[in-house]
């Protein structure tokens, strides 16, 4: 729709499914040829899950500032991910040590916060990153943190997603 239209589609609840119309928070990612193409999403679940989802496919796609606009030619080759964000858990633990041992991998995904740095990772980014220290040092740096940088204010939650991915934007499977 964005590509025809140059803009956000707006969205008709009432054509939709009650539960798509809960409030939830959303990720999408766009793929081009297995490398990422554009991430855009929410943290807090603050709009029904079908506005969520349409409009961070169409800020991936458009407004990730990392990447120019996507274009038709590239849509033809483009793979989407969509997650959809469980609650998240506050985690407790008093050393970097002890938050290790409880990351589950493969399963979480982080928010890290101290002060104003902040940064995620999707449960997804295991399959880059799979070793926790590696994890968390790259979740740091993300955040502007430095790789060795730990504090007795930093906070930790976790979340896990139910994965949808489309293939060619013609196929829907479950993961």
């Amino acid at each position: 729709y964005g590509l025809a239209n140059g803009s956000e589609k707006r969205i008709d609840l009432n054509r939709y499914e009650p539960k798509i119309e809960e409030q939830r928070a959303s990720f999408v990612t766009l793929y081009l040829y297995g490398e990422l193409r554009g991430c855009i999403g929410t943290l807090e679940a603050c709009q029904p899950l079908i506005i969520d989802v349409a409009h961070n496919a169409y800020a991936a796609a458009f407004s990730d500032p990392r990447f120019a606009p996507l274009t038709a030619t590239e849509f033809k080759n483009i793979e989407i991910d969509i997650s959809i964000l469980n609650p998240t858990e506050e985690m407790n633990f008093n050393s970097e040590k002890e938050l290790l041992a409880q990351l589950r991998p493969n399963i979480d995904g982080l928010i890290l916060s101290d002060g104003p740095a902040q940064a995620t990772f999707l449960p997804s980014v295991w399959q880059q990153i799979p070793e926790p220290i590696d994890f968390i040092t790259h979740l740091k740096l993300k955040a502007g943190l430095s790789a060795h940088y730990w504090s007795d204010t930093i906070k930790m939650e976790r979340y896990t997603t139910t994965k949808f991915h489309l293939i060619y934007a013609h196929k829907i499977t479950l993961r």
